[in-house]
């Protein structure tokens, strides 16, 4: 863990506020809306990076899921702040790709949420695996220093 909290060094951080519509039954944050927070995060890590929505269409490719674990560590309520981080934690430059998540609640620093998404390269044409082109291998890059600390951790 780094000095900051995080998992990792250098995360990018997206700030979600909880609102009412994400409760459950027991008043707390629905499990689910975690999955769309992280994909929420993701997105804007991507427009963060200078991409868009056209850039996808202009380069026939998009990313697809093909694996998510998540680890459900506390719970939110309506008016909590959540900051996102997204990391890159692996790719092959190639078709695939790893992102990690760690969620923490802002008014304590306490982690609430953790998951790991394996993605994949698609051609949008056609729905089918497809190598990652420039702006892909760029955006699903490891940086130097999360490279480092996932090193140092093994």
């Amino acid at each position: 863990m780094s000095k900051t909290g995080w998992d990792l060094p250098d995360p990018y951080i997206h700030r979600i506020g909880v609102t009412e519509d994400a409760m459950d039954a027991f008043g707390h944050a629905n499990n689910a809306r975690y999955l769309e927070w992280a994909d929420e995060a993701a997105w804007t890590h991507w427009w963060a990076k200078g991409y868009s929505m056209d850039a996808c269409q202009t380069e026939d490719r998009g990313i697809a899921i093909i694996r998510t674990e998540a680890d459900y560590l506390g719970h939110v309520r309506v008016g909590d702040a959540l900051d996102c981080a997204v990391w890159i934690t692996r790719s092959d430059g190639r078709l695939r790709a790893e992102r990690r998540y760690q969620f923490k609640r802002v008014k304590d620093g306490v982690t609430v949420f953790r998951a790991l998404t394996k993605v994949v390269c698609f051609q949008l044409s056609t729905g089918r695996p497809a190598r990652m082109t420039r702006i892909f291998r760029e955006h699903y890059s490891v940086l130097p220093s999360v490279a480092e600390a996932l090193a140092a951790a093994d």
